[in-house]
């Protein structure tokens, strides 16, 4: 069959290059002028890890897996809240993959011919019909296909065309920073694989390995107003975290500002009626964009592009509307759960005062045994 994939972010280059190897016939369109993904590190869950062994692009990331350390929820200071047996949890699941965004993106587009990606290409909008789908850019059309598979991101075009009256992206108020910067010598392992949490003002600090010399942090903390460039996030933050554990200063300080992402975080105000229209069907972030509480972006969208590329294995032209409803019947449920659960965990962690100092004495009388039991569960989505 004729697909066309609308995006080339990481989801949209892992079902380009599944499509690709099933035997379809696939065209990746992207705006920007090269194909590449900007940000610092990502961790992919073991999840993630399997929807990439069914598309065959796991190889390369999982020498990224991490092994040997605690995976934990910590106070400011670096005190255990919640701390699960990371051991325990990789011989029931499996692990996850930390690795560079950058990196990543490179080890999925690896098998996708020069010629069937077309960058400098946005697309503003499909007219389907009976028996296929017009894609147009500039208000021209520029291909033909019996499927489009619609992953451009948050902020999705196509999305709000499908779904005209959903209300489409909602900020939480809240901001989200990350860097990397080379591990420092003698650095305790203590604190890797941790998020630290401040019951005071709901402030989070997270961090985690990226191979032996590299970490990558991140921080989540309150909004107001428009994002600062990254120079002033930085300073915020140095004041905010100021009394914390001193490494996660430290850190922040020695990641210069030209290494820092700023973002606002946004989720999907409310889920989608469905990933298919028809023809067309949605992945990752433009299905169901949800906060990175979990870490689950990323690998939610590995598991879109693994089930469509298995639902529409051997399909012909006639039967892509039967076949995508059933990857929405398959995906929808578990996404939108996961997007859910996000949800929660982004409250339980921003959460201040006395609600906050009952949340810290509930967690630290959490038996590791259990949030190791929760973590797999987690995982196994």
């Amino acid at each position: 069959m004729r697909i066309v994939v609308v995006g080339a972010g990481l989801g949209g280059v892992a079902v380009a290059a599944g499509l690709h190897r099933t035997g379809h016939e696939v065209t990746l369109f992207e705006r920007a002028a090269e194909l590449r993904e900007a940000g610092t590190g990502i961790v992919v869950m073991p999840n993630g890890l399997r929807a990439l062994d069914a598309l065959g692009l796991a190889e390369n990331v999982r020498e990224h897996d991490v092994r040997g350390v605690q995976w934990g929820l910590r106070d400011r200071l670096g005190r255990p809240l919640l701390v699960s047996d990371l051991v325990e949890t990789l011989r029931v699941v499996g692990t996850p993959a930390m690795i560079e965004r950058a990196e990543l993106h490179r080890a999925l587009r690896a098998p996708l011919p020069p010629g069937l990606v077309r960058t400098t290409t946005p697309v503003e909008r499909l007219e389907p019909d009976s028996t296929g789908v017009t894609v147009i850019s500039d208000g021209e059309p520029v291909a033909r296909a019996d499927a489009v598979i619609a992953a451009d991101g948050m902020g999705s075009r196509l999305r709000a065309q499908l779904f005209p009256g959903h209300p489409g992206l909602r900020r939480t108020g809240r901001m989200d920073l990350r860097g990397m910067l080379p591990r420092p010598p003698g650095m305790a392992p203590d604190l890797l694989v941790s998020q630290l949490v401040d019951r005071r003002n709901g402030a989070m600090f997270g961090l985690f390995p990226i191979g032996e010399d590299r970490l990558y942090w991140f921080t989540d903390s309150l909004l107001d107003g428009t994002p600062p460039d990254a120079d002033e996030a930085r300073r915020r933050m140095l004041s905010l975290m100021a009394d914390w554990h001193p490494l996660v200063t430290a850190l922040i300080e020695a990641t210069p500002p030209a290494d820092i992402h700023v973002d606002p975080i946004a989720r999907l105000a409310e889920p989608l009626p469905s990933f298919a229209v028809g023809r067309i069907a949605l992945l990752g972030d433009a299905a169901h964009a949800m906060s990175p509480d979990l870490g689950q972006g990323s690998s939610q969208a590995f598991e879109d592009a693994a089930a469509l590329t298995r639902h529409l294995m051997g399909g012909e032209p006639g039967d892509v509307t039967r076949r995508l409803l059933r990857y929405d019947a398959e995906r929808r449920p578990s996404a939108n759960r996961i997007m859910r659960a996000a949800m929660r965990q982004s409250r339980l962690t921003s959460q201040t005062g006395v609600t906050a100092w009952l949340r810290d004495m509930l967690l630290r009388a959490v038996p590791s045994r259990l949030a190791t039991r929760q973590l797999a569960a987690l995982w196994h989505a």
